[in-house]
C-alpha cells in the first residue's frame, strides 16, 4: 500500500463528515457544551451544604464537601486521574432523568467515612462497610434529587438503590462515550483535603442540563414577529371591523358575564376518576418510630426491646403509600388484629405530609 493512502482513522472521520484532527478531538472527551457543563456545575454547587449536613449527621463529623468543578471526560481520560483501587457506588436514576449515576471515592477515603459512621477504626471495606457507604452516598443522592424536583418540577425522579463495590480503577463500570464528571473536594472534620467524584452519564447529563435551563422568552426579538408592523395591521383591521372607531377603540362595550364559580366535576372526570377504582395502593399502620445508631442496630438480638415514640393508648398512624392520611386504635377481630379508624387527618395536613 502506498504512502498516500488513508488510514482507519481518517476513513472513520470522512464517513462521519469529519477530518482526522476533530475525530481525535472528539476522542479526547469535552462532547458536552460549556453551557451544559456551567448548568450543571452551578446545580450540583447549590446542593453541598446540604450534602455537608447530612453526612455531618450521620458521622458525626464536621463535614464540609466543597466544589465542584465539572468536565465533560471519556474514560480513558478519567481513568487516568483515579488511583489504583477505588470504592463505586451505582445510584443510576431509573426514571425522572433515567440513566447511569456513579460515585466514586478513593479506598482510603471510603474507609475513613465508614470508619466514622461505624466508630470503628482500621475497618475493612467489607459488606458491611459497603451498606454503609452506600447510605452514606444515598443522602447526597436524597439532596440532589430533593433540589432537582424544585428546580424542574419533575417529580418522577428516583435512583436505585445505591449498589457500592471497592474495585481496581481498571474494572470501575463507566458510561460509554461522553460523561460528566463533578470533581468534589471532601473534609472530614480532619482538615484533609480528600477528593471524590461524580458521574453522569451523557444522556442524563444533557436531560437534565436542559431542564434547568430557562426557556427561551416567547416572541423574542431575535424570532418574534415585527412588534410595530403587527400593531399596524392590527390598527388597519379595526378599521374594518363593525363596532370599532376608526382609531381602533371600541364604541360599544358591555362588562363582562362570569360564570360562578362553582365547582362540578364534569362527564369527563367522573369517568376519569372511575379508572382508577381498581388500582391497588399500599396501606400501611404504624404504631411508632425510633432512631438508632448502626451500632446500636446491629447489637440487637431475639429479646431486644426498643422504645418507640408512641405512648400507650396514643393512636397509631395509617398510611397510605407511605403518606399519612389517617389515625386509628388497634382492635382484634377473630384472632386478627385490625385498626378501627378514629380521625381522618385534614387536606392541610395530607399536603403538609407530601413535603
Amino acid at each position: 500500500m502506498s504512502d498516500s493512502a488513508l488510514s482507519q482513522d481518517e476513513i472513520d472521520a470522512l464517513l462521519a463528515g469529519g477530518d482526522s484532527s476533530a475525530a481525535g478531538a472528539a476522542a479526547a472527551g469535552g462532547g458536552g457544551s460549556d453551557a451544559d457543563r456551567q448548568t450543571l456545575q452551578s446545580f450540583l454547587s447549590s446542593t453541598a451544604d446540604a450534602q455537608s449536613s447530612s453526612l455531618s449527621s450521620m458521622t458525626g463529623a464536621t463535614v464540609a464537601i466543597k466544589g465542584p468543578q465539572g468536565s465533560f471526560s471519556n474514560r480513558d481520560a478519567f481513568l487516568a486521574q483515579l488511583p489504583e483501587k477505588v470504592t463505586t457506588i451505582k445510584v443510576d436514576f431509573s426514571s425522572g432523568f433515567p440513566g447511569e449515576h456513579v460515585f466514586l471515592l478513593p479506598e482510603d477515603v471510603a474507609k475513613s467515612i465508614a470508619g466514622l459512621m461505624t466508630k470503628e477504626e482500621n475497618i475493612e471495606l467489607d459488606e458491611m462497610a459497603m451498606s454503609v457507604i452506600g447510605e452514606a452516598v444515598g443522602t447526597i443522592v436524597g439532596s440532589e434529587v430533593t433540589a432537582l424536583t424544585e428546580k424542574t418540577g419533575n417529580k418522577s425522579i428516583v435512583n436505585i438503590p445505591p449498589e457500592a463495590a471497592n474495585v481496581p480503577k481498571a474494572a470501575v463500570a463507566l458510561p460509554a462515550g461522553d460523561f460528566f464528571v463533578a470533581s468534589y473536594q471532601l473534609d472530614l472534620g480532619d482538615g484533609k483535603a480528600n477528593q471524590f467524584w461524580e458521574i453522569l452519564g451523557p444522556s442524563v447529563s444533557g436531560d437534565i442540563a436542559r431542564a434547568l435551563s430557562p426557556a427561551p422568552a416567547a416572541g423574542s426579538a431575535a424570532n418574534g414577529p415585527d412588534l410595530g408592523a403587527a400593531m399596524g395591521g392590527a390598527a388597519s383591521a379595526a378599521n374594518n371591523m363593525p363596532g370599532m372607531s376608526p382609531l381602533g377603540q371600541p364604541t360599544n362595550v358591555q362588562p363582562v358575564q362570569f360564570p360562578g364559580l362553582v365547582s362540578r366535576p364534569t362527564a369527563q372526570e367522573a369517568g376519569n376518576i372511575g379508572l382508577l377504582m381498581d388500582v391497588f395502593m399500599e396501606m400501611t399502620v404504624e404504631l411508632g418510630r425510633t432512631r438508632k445508631l448502626i451500632k446500636e442496630i446491629l447489637g440487637m438480638g431475639e429479646g431486644t426491646i426498643i422504645e418507640l415514640d408512641k405512648l400507650a393508648g396514643e393512636p397509631v398512624d395509617i398510611l397510605v403509600n407511605h403518606k399519612l392520611i389517617a389515625k386509628g386504635e388497634v382492635v382484634v377481630i377473630d384472632e386478627n388484629f385490625g385498626v378501627r379508624v378514629t380521625e381522618i387527618v385534614s387536606p392541610m395536613e395530607r399536603m403538609n405530609s407530601l413535603d
